[in-house]
């Protein structure tokens, strides 16, 4: 689908590839960031855009010479990780439940860490940059190793999949766990502050920016790229960990080739060049789809989701979606189905089928095939996977 451009008025136009009208909040929402004096030639929004904080999830924003930490956010560096295994499903038959128990043994969820510190961990070449990051998070460095090789909570998860070609991929997403947060909340509040001194105007105060060339730009530049590699990383070492797993109970526990490797941001800011020009990019629930690009569009635990490569849009910021989109909030999706509505929406999935995931049923998000169909202009499909085990965090 091609993008439409919002009939709003504000200094930069927004492109939108959502097939559907934004409500009152999302339309305030959008005209704000395009309201900003740095923003660079327009807005774009992906087909799952939904509410965010200060800006849109699903919003890319090109930037001058500025650049906004809340529109970063908090989970810095959040993304996805797939690996398409060389064998084929029949491999899993009756082995999906240990292979879950074993991979809930081995890769902490939700707030919980490592017990021990596996030497991959500690020989990560960036732990030696700590000292310079964030003083606020200096007490936080044994925290922050503890969880490398963790999941966190919320919509962060691990799939084993199935693709219609009968292979079997492995799926994780994660980001950059407690430090990331905390050096995220940490610089958002400075440019907070900076915007209070200066006396500056802005339209919603989670929109506070820093300038290039101050020394608080290049204080947060340095932390957001080091916590986008720390989650990167996190991803690594719990795929290796989810792949030995899995090679237990199908190889006999001998290493197997991966047939592809895939492993992308989706709420990170990098510096690229578009329209000819040196910009910073926000991608806020988006992924990076240039020509070439392999992504991860995962739906929700309960359907499809779709390995991609992308078509290198310009007007894009040669940009996709990062997923689904919720269609409710956590809050909404609780208050509106039960149990019984889990256990059927996801029906033939190997999780668990508690009341603590009714928040993450599938749905309450928007269809997976309607958000593709809107971006067939940004990506094209190499693969797609239904999931077959779901651990949640």
């Amino acid at each position: 689908m091609p993008y439409e451009k919002l009939e709003i008025s504000t200094p930069k136009p927004v492109l939108s590839w959502a097939n559907h009208a934004l409500g009152p909040k999302e339309t305030n929402m959008a005209k704000n960031v395009a309201s900003l004096p740095f923003v660079f030639k327009h807005v774009a929004l992906m087909p799952d855009v939904h509410l965010g904080k200060g800006a849109l999830v699903g919003s890319v924003i090109a930037t001058k010479e500025a650049i906004i930490p809340a529109a970063v956010g908090v989970d810095v560096g959040c993304g996805m990780s797939a690996i398409k295994m060389p064998f084929k499903a029949h491999k899993l038959e009756g082995k999906l439940k240990q292979i879950r128990l074993d991979i809930e043994a081995a890769i902490p969820v939700g707030f919980a860490e490592n017990k021990e510190v596996e030497r991959t961990v500690t020989n990560w070449q960036e732990w030696r940059e700590f000292k310079e990051l964030h003083p606020g998070v200096q007490h936080q460095e044994s925290k922050a190793l503890k969880q490398m090789g963790s999941l966190g909570g919320g919509n962060h998860f691990i799939e084993v999949c199935v693709d219609t070609e009968d292979f079997v991929w492995l799926m994780l997403h994660s980001g950059s766990r407690g430090i990331g947060n905390l050096l995220a909340q940490h610089h958002i509040d400075t440019a907070k502050n900076l915007a209070k001194l200066a006396e500056i105007s802005l339209p919603d105060q989670d929109l506070a920016y820093f300038v290039t060339g101050t020394k608080e730009f290049a204080t947060y530049w340095h932390d957001l790229q080091w916590a986008q590699d720390y989650a990167r990383f996190n991803r690594d070492v719990m795929m290796n960990r989810f792949k030995h797993i899995v090679e237990k109970h199908v190889a006999g526990g001998k290493p197997t080739k991966p047939l592809l490797k895939v492993n992308c941001h989706h709420n990170y800011a990098e510096k690229e060049v578009h329209f000819g020009e040196d910009v910073y990019v926000t991608r806020k629930g988006a992924v990076r789809a240039n020509v070439q690009d392999y992504g991860i569009i995962p739906g929700s635990m309960g359907a499809k989701s779709f390995i991609v490569k992308g078509k290198g849009n310009v007007e894009s910021y040669c940009s996709c979606s990062h997923g689904a989109g919720r269609l409710m909030s956590r809050t909404q999706a609780k208050n509106v189905f039960t149990l019984d509505d889990f256990v059927r929406q996801t029906e033939g999935v190997e999780c668990r089928k508690d009341e603590q995931f009714l928040d993450e049923i599938p749905g309450a998000y928007k269809p997976i095939d309607e958000v593709m169909s809107q971006q067939s202009d940004l990506v094209e499909v190499v693969a797609t996977l239904k999931q077959v085990l779901c651990v949640k965090g």
